[in-house]
């Protein structure tokens, strides 16, 4: 797996990127203090998991777009075009043990400013608890489970992107929607399966999907987890034959996700439509792995960058967007991120644009209770970043504490190939395909 490798420019040169601007900090008093700890960087640790199975399930891809936003930082002359940005790296290894070793490590061996990243649920949970007790700052990425941040009354963690339980609840309001339409199936005769890996991610999407499905009077006629790392489903395929569900909802990681279908396909299970909920279902990979067998397949996420029409975004934002994309191509050598991969850009750029400028312009430093105050006042409307959703958290006394109220989730298909948003049905650019089209491996008869 290739290395991270993130740039750090010492000195005060000012490289202008073509058709990139920093947006500007709120316009506020003259800092009356230094930034602490260092006059001459910023030092943020940087974790993510580059072995291990997470690598190649998203995490590697968010970490480059983190690397992308850096860089261009960086060129701009760093924050507020002065104090260039460094960054030291930690390898999670895909192991909870060793993300919290390292995250203990840079932040009171290595001494970095604030935290940024993660890839896993399951690793965020304890991350987030430690460095909020240690009234430390962090900028969550990628990890979406609802369980990090309710009802924890966080006052150093924040996130930006959607959560688990709206990636879960989003799929049965869209089959209520379809299902008479597309399907011909009344939703209270719509029969639903929820299967999961078991860890905080999947365990906190499912939680949605059951409330979904209640809400929605669809039918439940299975919930079932399993281990990520299980060496065999078979036993929860045949117990899905049994049911026969019209649709599964299923959320899971690389590994388990490949397992499934593969097994699902030997021992003959068919469904009218399955929706996936993020991590393996969006990954280059798993187009690549699975083809035409997964052509049709939905799936709920945060929507990839590429997806959106510039012209429903704050304006320059459509020509940042061609830049990260431009970087993360000659990088990688693929065209279409992954959503992880804008998620990795779209939080990094906005922490070290917005966030700390504002903690330094308006605070004073860029300690850890300046950085907190900079984001509570962050407050950047819908169409504001290349995300999509604009950037709101809530307070410390509300229940999701630290997360963005405006952060929402789509549900996308695959046609050749590619993934297009297809709900919410304002914002999408195609009508949904179901059911699985006669002569689809996996179409029920």
């Amino acid at each position: 797996m290739k290395k991270l490798v993130l740039l750090v420019v010492v000195g005060s040169l000012l490289l202008a990127t073509a058709g990139c601007q920093t947006p500007k900090p709120a316009e506020t008093a003259t800092p009356t203090t230094a930034p602490t700890a260092a006059a001459e960087k910023f030092r943020i640790g940087v974790i993510y998991d580059f072995s291990g199975p997470f690598a190649a399930g998203g995490s590697t891809a968010a970490a480059t777009g983190t690397e992308i936003a850096i860089e261009m930082v960086n060129e701009q002359g760093g924050i507020l075009g002065k104090y260039p940005v460094e960054a030291i790296v930690a390898d999670a290894q895909s192991d909870a043990d060793v993300a919290v070793n390292e995250a203990e490590r840079l932040l009171n061996a290595e001494k970095v400013d604030a935290l940024v990243g993660i890839y896993s649920s399951a690793h965020a949970v304890p991350i987030a608890a430690k460095v909020d007790q240690q009234k430390a700052f962090i900028w969550l990425g990628v990890p979406s489970s609802t369980a990090v941040l309710k009802d924890k009354h966080y006052r150093y963690v924040f996130r930006c992107l959607p959560h688990s339980d709206q990636f879960g609840e989003l799929s049965p309001q869209f089959l209520s929607e379809f299902s008479q339409e597309k399907l011909g199936i009344a939703p209270e005769d719509l029969k639903v399966a929820i299967i999961y890996e078991d860890g905080p991610y999947g365990t906190g999407v499912a939680a949605g999907n059951e409330r979904g499905v209640e809400k929605y009077g669809l039918q439940l006629v299975l919930k079932e987890g399993y281990s990520s790392s299980a060496p065999d489903l078979s036993a929860l395929i045949t117990k899905l034959r049994r049911a026969q569900p019209d649709v599964i909802l299923h959320t899971g990681y690389n590994p388990d996700i490949t397992l499934f279908l593969r097994q699902a396909r030997e021992q003959g299970l068919t469904f009218k439509a399955l929706i996936g909920h993020g991590a393996g279902y969006a990954q280059p990979e798993f187009v690549e792995k699975f083809k035409s067998d997964i052509e049709y397949f939905l799936n709920v996420d945060t929507p990839a960058a590429q997806l959106f029409d510039p012209s429903v975004l704050a304006p320059g934002l459509g020509d940042l967007t061609q830049e990260y994309l431009k970087r993360y191509e000659e990088k990688t050598g693929v065209k279409d991120p992954p959503n992880q991969a804008s998620s990795g850009f779209n939080f990094t750029w906005l922490f070290l644009t917005q966030v700390v400028p504002m903690a330094l312009e308006k605070y004073g430093d860029w300690s850890p209770d300046s950085l907190r105050q900079a984001a509570m006042d962050l407050d950047i409307p819908d169409g504001g970043t290349i995300s999509g959703f604009g950037v709101k958290f809530y307070p410390p006394e509300h229940e999701m504490s630290g997360q963005n109220m405006r952060a929402f989730p789509v549900l996308t298909q695959y046609r050749d190939g590619k993934a297009v948003v297809v709900y919410p049905t304002q914002i999408s650019a195609v009508e949904p395909v179901l059911p699985l089209p006669a002569g689809h491996p996996y179409a029920a008869e």
